[in-house]
């Protein structure tokens, strides 16, 4: 195993590698590159990797998280969608032996093929400074693919992170909540300025944890319940009642939607924003069972 420090994650050597290479961060891709030292440590810290760790990172860019993951755990795999970037990470990740390099677009890897594969079908962790543009497909797509993954710790745009995070009845509480937390814990672990990045973003981010949950919460129809969750933010000034009965893939009347609530103990009306994920979880056995 290498023994590479990294040496990257300041200014002065990032600024050397753009320089080097012509690099010019192309906004499609949403590249910001970390500069803070003491980020890209909490960050591996947050993460709990150890040298036992298979690590898949998303989005490795100039390679200046990878050194980190490279040096914290057994393996890492680094996709990256920007092959452009081939000669910069063969200088940045040479001596890191542990460290490949896979070029790919994450939306379509077979994240379970790559478990199997690279780690036994053992559960890997998945660490990125994602970009903030597709954050929410990037994290929907690792949870919906069942793939075996023990952690997933993020850096994203911070309202992004606290909609993750959030409980019941707050404004950033939604359809983005009940997924990830369906799914995971959450833990926020960091908030990071624009300072820590070149070139700034124009919002503040934050690194999130999200730990999967060894056992789901149970629910009779899992794709009903995300439809029924979807419904119920589709129109988040509008009641519970006149947002189930307004959804097309329930195809409810307001008798059927009022009966419904009223079965599941719930009151004529709330809206979906006051509803737990267990508040669903049993609306949703109820409608299942009709």
């Amino acid at each position: 195993m290498n023994e590479i420090k990294p040496w990257l994650g300041n200014a002065k050597a990032t600024a050397g590698i753009l320089k080097k290479y012509g690099i010019h961060t192309k906004k499609k891709y949403g590249q910001n590159f970390l500069i803070d030292e003491r980020v890209l440590e909490k960050i591996i810290e947050a993460a709990g990797i150890t040298k036992d760790d298979f690590v898949l990172e998303i989005g490795p860019g100039i390679g200046t998280l990878t050194q980190y993951l490279g040096a914290a755990a057994g393996e890492v795999l680094a996709v990256e969608v920007d092959k452009s970037l081939l000669p910069v990470l063969e200088e940045t990740l040479s001596g890191f032996d542990n460290v490949t390099v896979l070029y790919a677009d994450i939306l379509k890897t077979d994240l379970q093929k790559i478990a199997e594969e690279k780690n036994g079908g053992r559960p890997i962790r998945i660490v990125a400074n994602l970009p903030y543009y597709i954050t929410t497909p990037i994290i929907m797509g690792i949870l919906e693919s069942r793939a075996p993954v023990s952690s997933q710790t993020f850096m994203v745009q911070k309202e992004v992170a606290e909609r993750m995070a959030a409980a019941p009845g707050g404004k950033e509480y939604g359809a983005l909540s009940l997924a990830v937390q369906y799914y995971c814990t959450t833990e926020l672990n960091a908030n990071v300025p624009p300072n820590c990045f070149i070139p700034r973003p124009d919002v503040q981010s934050t690194v999130i944890t999200l730990t999967t949950r060894r056992e789901k919460t149970a629910v009779a129809d899992e794709e009903l319940l995300f439809r029924v969750i979807r419904a119920a933010f589709a129109m988040r000034r509008k009641t519970l009642v006149n947002c189930l009965k307004s959804s097309q893939d329930l195809n409810l009347s307001r008798a059927e939607a009022e009966k419904l609530l009223a079965d599941t103990g719930l009151e004529q009306n709330i809206r979906g924003e006051a509803l737990s994920l267990e508040d669903f979880v049993r609306l949703t056995d109820r409608l299942a069972a009709r």
